[in-house]
């Protein structure tokens, strides 16, 4: 008699704890990226007339920041508006793009509509070509992809 009545209190716990296994919510994902926008209020920005826009979202705090601002700054002409949107300055921008990796630099056509963006470092080789092929299809010389 006692090892039933043993029996039927191990049942009971292991059922109480397969009914609480099965009510436990599974942990939330894992977060692999951050949000690219896919558009870009063109009248948020200077210039909001030239055809193509690099915009180069930083902060003071970012150690690779200034290097990709250097490397995007050379791409400004009257075709190509290039703005940095530096965080403690523009906290508002990076709000409403919802932004929180930097450096990050987009390449918006005439419309804002975000045609290109690299997330991190980028070399002068890639972004450069992403504009040049952005603006003239077929025009990247082999190697200069971001894919390469």
């Amino acid at each position: 008699m006692d090892r039933l009545i043993l029996l039927i209190a191990v049942a009971a716990v292991a059922s109480g704890l397969a009914l609480l296994l099965q009510r436990r919510r599974p942990d939330a994902p894992v977060r692999t990226g951050w949000i690219v926008p896919e558009q870009l209020d063109r009248d948020d920005f200077e210039h909001p007339d030239a055809p193509w826009l690099v915009t180069v979202f930083t902060s003071d705090s970012c150690d690779s920041c200034d290097s990709v601002m250097a490397t995007a700054s050379p791409l400004a002409s009257p075709e190509v508006a290039v703005q940095e949107v530096e965080v403690g300055r523009d906290r508002a921008i990076h709000d409403r793009y919802a932004i929180e990796a930097v450096p990050m630099v987009l390449i918006s056509d005439a419309l804002g509509v975000v045609r290109n963006h690299h997330v991190g470092p980028v070399s002068a080789t890639h972004l450069w070509g992403s504009l040049a092929e952005l603006r003239e299809p077929g025009s990247t010389p082999d190697g200069c992809s971001a894919g390469s």
